[in-house]
């Protein structure tokens, strides 16, 4: 097969074509010319952004017959070895199919033999991140004193997972995004050398489904250019990427702006019927907005939209939008985008969106008008006025003002400041039911529970973190927060929290959050009535124990670290 595809084609092959990297290139050109590069590099970024590559031409540079210089000359036969893969001192390992403790015990066997072909024998590892503990703890000491003619470079586009103790032997380079422009100059470049015709605002459409990465962009340029005939045009890169055009976007916009829910759904069930994605148009859709607002706030930054092509068309509609009905928007299309993930019929999600973009109205538009609110400040005043005359000439005998401040007394059915009204005849009822064992159970599961809702939901995981399972029954779980408006925030996760504590706990438990200052009054009235019932002990064992019972964290830490180096705070 002699085709290759253009990323592999054109991967760069010297630090000038890292796109977008400049503030990595460099700093190790400085440190390779002034001979003053490290034994160890991290470089973490997202996918196609370079790491590999820079990776590769670091080690070219270091190895190259006419060193030190900052740019591989790519003709001398260690360049060319090196580029070629024929050099086994320069070896690329992929961690992700070799993080077992025996393949690093072997480099760590090997790296002490000195180079064969050339000056530093270079160990570049992929992925490193999916290494296992043994792997990296078998890494550990060879990376942070190896032979001076040894150099390690890991790759990885998650460096959260790579121990700490790994990441403070290395020095780190973090690569970012590269810019929508500078993929389209580099695109410009490629194209005209391989004398493929296209378009800037079709490399531009490309450039922008990348996400970033070139590897990605070179990609759809690649299936555009199969796809199309002679030319490749705006449609061959939309067909491709399952962009919507900047024509249909408009389309769009408008209708809902100017509230046609007939247009707007008949538009998006078009587009879905050609095979168009349904989230890459929510997202090509966010992102047009976007440079709407942005253009209206500043023209000058025209260079800085993503999305956007100004025309006269979008100039034209970025005059007929008001910067805060985008903003309400864009907010609307953000909400879809993040129900859309967990859901088979991302379709409905979308028109729903477009009738709550429709439907939503200023108040003055939702009835608020001049005449009702005129009408709402007499009687207002009215009201003002006899309160003041009943202030100043109280009746006698004093009989209405003590009536007035009967309902006082009353207070609102025991609800907190920030709207959450406490369940207490629910928790009176897991109460009743609710034993030692249902609680052990569920506080042997809960450290496995929280960590797995971190994965799952860092929001609701947030939430819950100030919380204490403090009595469970078989059906729900009591859960005590140190914040009482940490409860409604516990009520808006519900849907994600009982679902998977139900599978680490193997029964549904309902959810029922109460501030802990209520949980103590409750508790204590809860043990009270149980003694004067006669009933102590089975009391006791139901509502003390959730609150003697210690933490599973604290209880954790004792057995690990002992008493004397155990400090808790609240």
């Amino acid at each position: 097969m002699s085709y290759q595809a253009l990323y592999r084609v054109w991967r760069p092959r010297n630090f000038e074509d890292v796109v977008g990297q400049t503030h990595i290139t460099r700093t190790l050109q400085n440190a390779i010319e002034q001979g003053k590069f490290s034994h160890a590099y991290l470089f973490s970024g997202p996918r196609g952004t370079g790491k590999t590559s820079a990776a590769k031409i670091f080690a070219k540079a270091v190895n190259c017959e006419k060193a030190p210089i900052k740019e591989p000359c790519n003709e001398c036969s260690a360049c060319l070895g090196i580029q070629d893969g024929s050099i086994s001192d320069v070896i690329e390992i992929d961690a992700a199919s070799n993080n077992g403790v025996e393949q690093i015990r072997e480099i760590r066997d090997k790296v002490k033999y000195a180079p064969s072909a050339v000056s530093y024998k270079v160990y570049i590892i992929d992925e490193v991140h999916m290494l296992s503990m043994g792997a990296f703890n078998a890494l550990l000491k060879t990376l942070e004193e190896p032979p001076k003619h040894v150099i390690f470079i890991l790759a990885t586009t998650e460096p959260h997972k790579i121990p700490l103790t790994i990441i403070s032997r290395c020095q780190r380079f973090d690569f970012k995004r590269i810019t929508q422009q500078s993929m389209v100059e580099r695109m410009e470049r490629i194209t005209h050398a391989e004398e493929i015709t296209i378009g800037r605002e079709a490399l531009e459409i490309v450039a922008l489904s990348a996400e970033g990465g070139m590897r990605d962009a070179l990609s759809l340029l690649d299936q555009a250019v199969s796809y199309s005939e002679d030319e490749v045009n705006v449609e061959d890169v939309l067909a491709v990427t399952g962009s919507v055009s900047q024509a249909k976007l408009s389309e769009v916009i408008h209708a809902l702006n100017d509230k046609q829910v007939n247009e707007a759904l008949g538009a998006v069930d078009d587009l879905i019927q050609s095979g168009k994605d349904p989230g890459r148009f929510v997202f090509d859709l966010i992102y047009y907005l976007r440079d709407i607002l942005l253009y209206q706030s500043a023209p000058d930054l025209k260079h800085n939209l993503e999305r956007a092509i100004p025309d006269e068309s979008f100039e034209a509609l970025s005059g007929s939008l008001s910067a805060g009905w985008i903003q309400q928007t864009i907010r609307e299309l953000n909400q879809c985008q993040q129900e859309m993930k967990w859901t088979t019929s991302p379709k409905v999600f979308i028109e729903i969106s477009i009738l709550n973009i429709v439907d939503h109205q200023p108040a003055a538009e939702a009835g608020m008008d001049s005449e009702a609110v005129s009408k709402l400040t007499q009687k207002l005043d009215k009201l003002e006025k006899e309160l003041a005359e009943l202030k100043a000439n109280p009746p006698a005998g004093g009989q209405a003002p003590a009536q007035a401040a009967q309902p006082q007394k009353r207070s609102p059915a025991r609800s907190n400041r920030n709207g959450y009204n406490v369940p207490y005849d629910r928790i009176r009822i897991v109460l009743s039911e609710a034993s030692k064992e249902e609680l052990k159970q569920v506080q042997a599961q809960w450290p496995a529970f929280m960590e797995r809702l971190k994965q799952t939901n860092a929001p609701a995981h947030a939430t819950l973190l100030n919380s204490r399972p403090s009595a469970a029954s078989s059906k729900a779980l009591i859960l005590a927060f140190r914040y009482d408006i940490h409860c409604s925030l516990a009520l808006e996760h519900q849907k994600t929290i009982e679902p998977l504590l139900t599978e680490f706990t193997g029964k549904p438990l309902n959810l029922i959050p109460i501030p802990v200052e209520k949980w103590k009054e409750l508790r204590e009235e809860y043990v009270r009535k149980q003694k004067n019932d006669g009933d102590g002990e089975g009391s006791q064992s139901s509502a003390e124990d959730g609150e003697e019972e210690e933490d599973p964290l604290i209880s954790e830490a004792r057995k690990l670290a002992g008493d004397d180096l155990i400090e808790i705070q609240d």
